[in-house]
């Protein structure tokens, strides 16, 4: 089984509007409401994969109604702990006209100490050897920077896989608990290694000094250019297929998708980094805030040239 767990999910609202004018007023010509963060877009990629996950995290109030019974609606389970807060809402504006995008995320709820030991129970109790969990997104008010290495110890301790797709000091505690995958992106690479790392590293030296820190695998995605891997003393490069680019707001979450996607096959990393990029490619070709549908990921995934190896760490 695959599980998710978001910690601050959100309510995510997309306005479309012809371009964007600065200092008046634009009108929309579309809206959508979707269940927002980032573990349950991978949640959501999955299904669009037929795969089954499970979509764990806190949740409360109206918008945390709201997110169970969005994400049940389109056939993702579902297993949250309730909290007393509301949950947030994030705001996104795509411009039509060129593709540019500003997104605005509210801080989310305060949790407390009570909250997280009930998800911490939770987890403890659906805990399988050989599953995959994927920890991701920014943390709400309240809960500790190092609750995903407390969560990686006691997952990982218990046999199950896990991907980390955070940043800041919850990136940099998590990676001393060794988890079996990070996943920054270059810019969140860049800000872990900063007191480590020239500015001039390249984003192979930049991986490699992270699997230092603790980590068995290091993925960095570079956005068009695709991603890196880093794995044993192998670090390997996976182009992107060209697109023609949409929105790119959870290319990043669909990409761990098809990644943990891969994984779960057997797949070995670099072949499931390929899943993982086709997933976000597809993601974002599309209008909107829909996932990449299966078919176009088999389309893209067809595109794809792992490179051969592009170095090898000393």
């Amino acid at each position: 089984m695959i599980y998710t767990l978001t910690l601050n999910p959100a309510v995510d609202w997309e306005l479309q509007i012809d371009h964007f004018e600065l200092n008046s007023v634009s009108r929309s010509n579309h809206s959508q409401i979707d269940c927002g963060g980032k573990g349950f877009n991978v949640s959501r990629m999955l299904r669009n994969l037929k795969t089954n996950s499970v979509a764990m995290g806190f949740v409360g109030g109206k918008n945390g109604e709201r997110l169970e019974s969005g994400l049940q609606e389109q056939g993702v389970a579902t297993d949250f702990t309730w909290i007393k807060g509301e949950s947030r809402t994030n705001v996104s504006i795509v411009a039509l006209d060129n593709a540019e995008h500003i997104k605005v995320n509210e801080p989310g709820p305060t949790v407390n100490a009570d909250e997280i030991k009930a998800l911490t129970r939770q987890v403890e109790s659906v805990l399988v050897p050989g599953d995959w969990w994927v920890l991701a997104g920014s943390l709400p008010p309240g809960v500790p920077p190092d609750i995903y290495a407390d969560f990686i110890t006691i997952i990982e301790n218990a046999g199950a896989n896990v991907i980390l797709d955070t940043s800041g000091e919850a990136l940099g505690l998590g990676c001393k608990a060794k988890p079996f995958i990070i996943k920054p992106n270059i810019e969140e690479a860049q800000h872990l290694m900063a007191s480590t790392c020239d500015s001039q590293a390249t984003p192979s030296e930049i991986a490699k000094a992270i699997q230092k820190l603790g980590p068995k695998n290091v993925v960095i995605s570079l956005g068009k250019e695709g991603a890196i891997v880093a794995s044993d003393d192998q670090i390997s490069h996976v182009s992107s297929p060209s697109i023609i680019e949409a929105n790119p707001i959870g290319a990043g979450d669909a990409m761990v998708g098809g990644l943990v996607w891969g994984l779960s096959q057997e797949k070995s990393l670099p072949e499931a980094l390929q899943c993982g990029i086709a997933c976000g490619a597809a993601t974002a070709s599309q209008h909107g805030t829909d996932m990449g549908t299966y078919d176009m990921v088999l389309e893209l995934l067809s595109q794809i040239q792992n490179s051969d190896e592009v170095s090898k760490s000393d």
